[in-house]
């Protein structure tokens, strides 16, 4: 049992009036405003921070990406910030349809210095915050409601001075930090009051952003505050609200899901959601969840291993194999019954020509994030089944096995991976098809065969024996297959039935590799070989003799 419970209570607010206008929607139609914080919340939540180099290449990343809105960093809290922002715009490295963010705290030595550091920018947020919520009041600042307010308003009235005084169009954002502590009610009237002071119009749009700094509540909580400042908020349609949600209770992406559907515009967050202690909000996941319901993201993902690679690069970070979407692992199915699902569906999408995904265990075409279907979907180890390594075998190498050999592959792979303790690649797997099934050889094998029809076609068969040994022996057929069959049953004296045959081309043109397999039945077992040839006959004698021979070895 855990103990201490008792010194916990509910740290958050609900609205006071019923704000669930949300709960009846089921889908956000439209994707938000991005806006990416790695380089300034994700980069101080890195053990060792980037150096001014590596920023500037994160910076190149999140611009190809498809970010417009870029938060850069606190140019007031050190050198290395100010530096960087000073390299973005003294190298001309921001696009023109890019807007810089820059975070200020609602202090005037602070934001003095941050307006000198964007000297030159031309398109900047300027993102000036307090803290409003009890804890803080009472604990940090040992202000009144009254003392705070007046700090956000006078911020917010230096904010515009000096962009009045620069000649410029800056735009503006203020955040109550910690607003998910923070009465609703309080924190309506204080954004309010930060709105009157800068006037915003619908070609000069605000950002009122509003944090769950600590992730205090479940996501329907956040969702209910957000729905009510976006019904009071003044100059509401001048004015774009921002989410900045953290992931303390694990629930960021839902809690931003929830927020645009309550009302926001707009949401500040990380790549894989990097950031303090449990991170922000995983810009990845919300834009794919969006992208995996039909709605264009605006944020460019077709090439994930490319994203993670740099992003490992660029901050030391890994990435969780079941992250989603990004992980190594998130399209793998080694079990075998999903194995077997997907590759169903996959088929079935081939017969039907279909274009809309709705494939088993797969939410999105791995495709689409450049992943291949054989080497990051079916994974093949000893939970795997027929289903999955017949896929894998035709994928890869071209081999449809007939249904029935699937099994006996598929124990064949099971039994490796037990021993081995391991995954199976797709060129393992393999080996093992060719040293199990194609070709095999141990007891026997057949040279020349000739043949001539005579009631029916009567085959001359060389019989090779592992010691060297060579005979030739006849037999009649109902057709060659048959008559070479026949005449190995009679050389070695033994009884079976072909329970199985199947032939298909591995390559095209004139010089196609064919490959059959070949089921036999002895003692009430049943054996399958396989070979490959140009000549479909000589594959077909070739699929026999494996067979025969894993009787004789098994």
């Amino acid at each position: 049992m855990m103990k201490g419970t008792e010194k916990y209570r509910k740290q958050y607010f609900l609205p006071p009036e019923r704000c669930m206008d949300w709960a009846e929607k089921d889908a956000v139609l439209r994707a938000p405003v991005w806006c990416s914080v790695d380089l300034r919340d994700g980069n101080q939540a890195l053990v060792e921070p980037m150096s001014l180099e590596t920023k500037i290449e994160f910076f190149r990343l999140l611009v190809e990406i498809g970010f417009k809105e870029i938060e850069v960093g606190f140019p007031a809290a050190s050198e290395t910030e100010y530096e960087f922002l000073r390299a973005l715009i003294d190298r001309d490295l921001i696009p023109d349809d890019v807007t810089i963010q820059v975070l200020t705290q609602a202090r005037e030595h602070i934001i003095r210095k941050t307006f000198e550091a964007i000297s030159g920018a031309k398109n900047v947020i300027v993102h000036v915050y307090n803290s409003t919520s009890v804890a803080q009041r009472e604990q940090v600042f040992r202000k009144s409601k009254e003392e705070i307010r007046k700090i956000a308003v006078d911020g917010a009235t230096l904010l515009k001075k000096l962009t009045d005084e620069a000649g410029a169009r800056y735009r503006f954002e203020y955040s109550p930090e910690s607003f998910t502590g923070t009465e609703p009610e309080y924190a309506l009237e204080v954004c309010n009051a930060v709105l009157d002071v800068w006037q915003p119009t619908p070609d000069r749009k605000a950002i009122v952003n509003l944090p769950a700094t600590v992730e205090n509540a479940m996501p329907h909580v956040y969702a209910q505050q957000i729905e009510y400042m976006h019904k009071h908020l003044k100059y509401r349609d001048s004015v774009m609200v921002s989410l900045h949600p953290h992931n303390d209770r694990g629930c960021g992406v839902a809690a931003s899901e929830f927020g645009l559907l309550a009302g926001a515009d707009r949401i500040e967050g990380t790549l894989f959601g990097n950031g303090e202690r449990t991170g922000n909000a995983d810009v990845v996941t919300i834009a794919m969840n969006l992208y995996s319901q039909g709605v264009e993201p605006g944020l460019n993902f077709s090439d994930m291993p490319y994203v993670t690679a740099l992003y490992k690069k660029f901050t030391g970070m890994g990435i969780s194999p079941r992250q989603p979407y990004a992980g190594e692992l998130v399209f793998a199915a080694f079990s075998g019954s999903h194995q077997d699902a997907i590759a169903k569906g996959m088929k079935y999408r081939e017969e039907k020509s279909l274009t809309e995904w709705n494939v088993p265990y797969l939410p999105i075409d791995p495709h689409d994030v450049g992943r291949e279907y054989d080497s990051d979907v079916i994974r093949i180890n000893s939970q795997s089944g027929k289903g999955g390594v017949g896929y894998v075998l035709e994928q890869a190498y071209g081999v449809k096995l007939p249904a029935r050999m699937k099994e006996a592959m598929g124990y064949c792979a099971k039994h490796a991976s037990d021993v081995s303790h391991k995954e199976l690649k797709a060129d393992e797997l393999y080996a093992l098809f060719e040293s199990e099934f194609l070709n095999a050889r141990g007891v026997f094998d057949v040279g020349e065969c000739h043949y001539r029809q005579v009631d029916g076609i009567t085959a001359s068969v060389e019989v090779i024996e592992s010691d060297g040994k060579r005979t030739v022996v006849e037999a009649t057929g109902n057709g060659r297959l048959d008559a070479v069959s026949n005449a190995l049953k009679k050389y070695f004296g033994i009884a079976y039935t072909l329970t199985g045959y199947e032939q298909h081309a591995l390559t095209s043109g004139s010089f196609a590799q064919a490959i059959s397999y070949v089921g036999v039945e002895r003692d009430g077992t049943v054996y399958w070989g396989a070979g490959t040839h140009t000549d479909i006959i000589r594959s077909s004698v070739r699929a026999l003799v494996s067979a025969i021979n894993n009787s004789f070895r098994k």
